[in-house]
Order: C-alpha cells, then structure tokens, then sequence
C-alpha cells in the first residue's frame, strides 16, 4: 500500500431530484472487490423496486480493479460516468452506487451522464473524501520534569497524540507521518538531552482531512 492515498473516511448517503427522477447515492470504503459486490448487493436488495442499480467500484493497490455496470441504462450514460469521478477523485479502494426511480421525464443521453455524475459525487462527499496518510505510531518515555516542555512541542507542532500514561514516568504514545520520523527523533533527543526513551509500536495509514486526523472522531 502506498504511503499516501486518496479514499473515503466512511458509509455516505445522498440523494437529489433531477427531472421528476430520484437519484440516490451511495458510497463506501472498502479493502477488496468481495466487499464491493457484498455492499452492492445490500443496496440492490434494499433497493430492489428501483428502475436501476447502477455501480462503479476501484480497488487493488495500484487501483488495478475497475469494475461498473449500467444496470439497464443506455450504454455509457450510467457506469462509467460514475467510474469517472472515483478515478478524477484519484480515489482507491470505494464502492459507489447511484439507485435511481424514473420520474417520468427522460433525461436523454448527456441528461443521463449529468445526473450519474451528479449522483456519485454527493454518495462520495457524504463519506468524507479524506488522505489516507502512513503514520509511525511511537512511544516517548520520559521523566514527569520534561513532560511539560515535550507536550507544549507536540501541540505547537501539530502531532498527534494518541494517548498519554503515568506510572513512575510519562508514556506519551504519539503518531509521527512516515517522512517526518528522523527531524522527530532527532527533536525530542535533543530537547530532552538524550533523555527519552522511544521505541517504535506500530504504524498505520490514518484520515487526514484539511490537516486534521479523523479518526476516532464523530462526524
């Protein structure tokens, strides 16, 4: 997986009026094509007295997998409109379905593109379009004295603490971006003059959206 990429946060639903018609759309985050047919299925099933089911899904490391279906609509009005904008995106790993009910007005070939456009990109707002950034989740173990001097840098310097445990010394658990975990080291020894203790714990992509980690949070 790459250090960075582009997905959705979480389930989003949307839905818009155009001509009479009821377009419903619909996204989710996923990690292989068996849960973008597994989330397909759902919203077909839910959706099972809709004039179309359309649906466009990315996913594999290098956005290998590219699959959509028309689900009845005029050939290229439908599915790859919506395949367009997940690519245009540059989103990997999300599933999109855009449920429709005619209303009783044809929308004609463009009328059709414009709509399945328009229905995919409230489905993916609604989940949050979010960087998925790689991020070094380290240990910081240090005396109470420095505490204060260490947290005062973590805030001015915008990175992300994770949790804080006392025992006989402060155990600051804090999530550094995979490029910037040298300066980080090097900082921290050098404010606390080699006395720290950092071990490496883990690391995982998170949520960034505007600079701010979603995780964790309500939206």
């Amino acid at each position: 997986m790459d250090n960075i990429y582009r997905t959705i946060y979480r389930y989003g639903e949307d839905e818009i009026i155009i001509n009479k018609s009821r377009f419903i759309g619909y996204a989710m985050p996923i990690e292989s094509e068996e849960e973008a047919l597994d989330f397909i299925e759902r919203i077909k099933t839910k959706h099972r007295d809709a004039t179309h089911n359309v649906y466009a899904y990315v996913c594999g490391e290098n956005s290998n997998i590219q699959r959509f279906s028309d689900d009845g609509e005029p050939s290229g009005t439908a599915g790859i409109p919506t395949l367009e904008v997940i690519k245009k995106e540059d989103l990997r790993n999300v599933v999109v379905v855009v449920t429709r009910y005619f209303g009783g007005t044809k929308l004609g070939a463009g009328g059709l593109i414009r709509a399945y456009t328009k229905g995919a990109k409230i489905g993916l707002e609604s989940g949050i379009i979010v960087e998925q950034i790689l991020h070094i989740k380290l240990k910081i173990r240090i005396d109470y004295t420095l505490y204060g001097a260490v947290e005062n840098y973590l805030m001015t310097e915008g990175y992300i603490v994770d949790e804080v445990i006392y025992d006989d010394a402060v155990n600051i658990y804090v999530y550094i971006k995979f490029s910037q975990e040298d300066v980080f080291k090097r900082a921290i020894t050098d404010m606390t003059s080699g006395n720290a203790i950092i071990e490496y714990e883990d690391e995982e992509h998170l949520p960034i959206k505007d600079g701010k980690n979603l995780k964790n949070r309500s939206n």
